[in-house]
């Protein structure tokens, strides 16, 4: 029994695999008692979540803003605009794509994911959205341009400085590596899902931004007032992690 423990502690804290403990165990574990331990704790493997690497600093960053946001209320965070790019591909996401699979059953197209040599191509897009709903998108031809601004280090020019001065823009600091503080993360995954949603990929780059355009005009109000009403939670989340990462 202390064996079968001291493998699930192992287990859990190296991450090893259940074959590779007969190698670190004082006496030998079958696989068997280490899968019954680990249902027995409710323990589950599952894929490591890809997450942007958050250091010291960001973390340390990401607590100062949560404790300084700690007591905004809704009506505060409905004054915000959120904004930032990303990446929409031709044929859909750069990630895996799970399926299931008869035993025996052999390949169809419902099991392959399509690619061409060329790689489909794919638009890089600068949105925003606020209270009242989404604003528009804007296609993105070469690198970043400097007027466009969210905090990233390659936005922060002065001329856009300037022109939020100019115009009575209150510019927030936000920390670095938190893409769970700023819900358009979660917007894009909806006009994401809206494009996947589509039986044939488009045949273009064009054919893809006309699609974008479109199912961004689709995207309620509702959908965007949903996403800021979870910002308190979202603050509360980093508070009780410490500044660490969360399930947004």
């Amino acid at each position: 029994m202390r064996s079968a423990l001291s493998a699930l502690q192992k287990l859990i804290q190296l991450w090893m695999s259940t074959s590779s403990l007969k190698d670190v165990c004082a006496k030998p574990v079958s696989t068997q008692t280490v899968y019954c331990h680990l249902k027995k704790h409710e323990m589950k493997a599952f894929v490591k979540r890809k997450c942007l690497l958050l250091l010291k600093r960001h973390i340390r960053a990401r607590l100062d803003f949560a404790l300084a946001h700690q007591d905004w209320t809704l009506e505060d965070w409905k004054r915000v605009i959120w904004s930032d790019e990303t990446k929409i591909n031709c044929l859909g996401s750069d990630g895996r794509k799970w399926v299931w699979k008869k035993t025996g059953e052999g390949l169809s197209s419902r099991l392959v994911k399509g690619t061409m040599k060329s790689g489909g191509g794919s638009l890089m897009l600068w949105g925003y959205f606020g209270w009242e709903g989404p604003g528009y998108v804007m296609k993105i031809e070469g690198k970043m341009d400097t007027n466009l601004y969210d905090n990233d280090p390659k936005h922060a020019s002065k001329k856009a400085k300037t022109w939020f001065k100019d115009h009575g823009f209150e510019v927030m600091e936000w920390p670095a590596q938190s893409p769970d503080l700023n819900p358009i993360e979660h917007l894009w995954g909806i006009l994401k899902r809206k494009l996947a949603s589509h039986k044939e990929p488009p045949a273009s780059i064009n054919e893809l931004w006309k699609r974008v355009e479109a199912e961004q005009e689709k995207i309620l109000a509702k959908e965007c007032r949903d996403l800021i009403e979870s910002m308190p939670r979202r603050v509360a989340a980093v508070l009780k992690a410490k500044g660490g990462y969360t399930k947004y």
